[in-house]
């Protein structure tokens, strides 16, 4: 997507786009970040922040989900848990088929740096308050693991989700121009075939109401890290990859990097008491 300021007019954007998805169920939609408001600045983002489970704007993404039978990831909404917070999290919200908000994750990574764009400086932090919790959320094919954008370079973060059952990595964003083309793709794939999940990685692109230019690529990836859907176009598409689940038990059968890795943390604590 490439997000306006606009609330409505991203979300008819957003019901376009679901119309013109694949029939088969059950399916797994995945939003940009900041999908409903972008290139407004945070102090809007803040003027918009619903408290969870209430507000029109969730009302509606819970609406789209039911009327399509999907799970819907709504890329991040800000959510306030205080009509006196100053800052909102940048929470990224799960919908059952049923229209049911069954997860919430607070994006934990915030993107304080600088980068040689229109921009120059990202201080996120400014306005939204950092997530603290890992979160995972079982469905009939499989079960999704949280993440948001930034997240994406800390691995540590996966390993915990992988951990935690997750088999389909969702990743809503917005990385920038710059950004993205050095490291995208390699970052995406690279978290896939480490914890050997789906990533489902939503994007924004193209340039924004306040100049603001995202790089794009929605991706679909497996488990072995192939590319099963890239979304090249310069303006607002749905991509999608029918999933055999089943791939996944073969690659963690034969690659058993998750059991590797627990054998290799108890000889890494050992080493560590010895030296102590």
């Amino acid at each position: 997507m490439t997000s306006s300021p606009n609330p409505q007019q991203n979300l008819k954007t957003i019901e376009q786009l679901l119309a013109d998805i694949p029939k088969q169920r059950p399916q797994v939609v995945v939003l940009p970040e900041a999908c409903l408001c972008f290139g407004a600045g945070d102090k809007r983002q803040r003027e918009l922040a619903e408290p969870l489970g209430a507000g029109p704007l969730q009302q509606r993404l819970a609406e789209l989900a039911a009327k399509h039978g999907i799970w819907l990831v709504a890329g991040t909404m800000p959510i306030v848990d205080s009509p006196d917070d100053d800052k909102f999290t940048a929470a990224s919200l799960v919908f059952n088929p049923q229209g049911e908000c069954v997860a919430r994750y607070n994006k934990m990574h915030l993107f304080d740096v600088d980068v040689d764009d229109n921009t120059r400086s990202y201080r996120e932090s400014q306005w939204t308050r950092a997530g603290t919790e890992v979160v995972t959320v079982a469905t009939e094919f499989g079960t999704l693991g949280l993440a948001v954008c930034y997240d994406v370079r800390f691995p540590e973060l996966f390993r915990a989700l992988r951990t935690n059952g997750a088999d389909i990595l969702v990743l809503p964003s917005a990385f920038t121009q710059v950004t993205g083309a050095a490291h995208w793709h390699v970052l995406t794939r690279a978290r896939a075939i480490e914890q050997q999940c789906f990533m489902v990685a939503a994007a924004q692109v193209g340039e924004h109401a306040n100049g603001r230019e995202t790089y794009g690529h929605a991706l679909v990836i497996d488990g072995w890290g192939v590319v099963m859907a890239d979304a090249t176009n310069s303006q607002a598409q749905a991509v999608s990859a029918v999933a055999n689940m089943q791939t996944l038990d073969s690659i963690r059968r034969n690659i058993p990097v998750a059991q590797h890795f627990l054998s290799s943390q108890k000889v890494l604590h050992a080493s560590t008491k010895r030296t102590r």
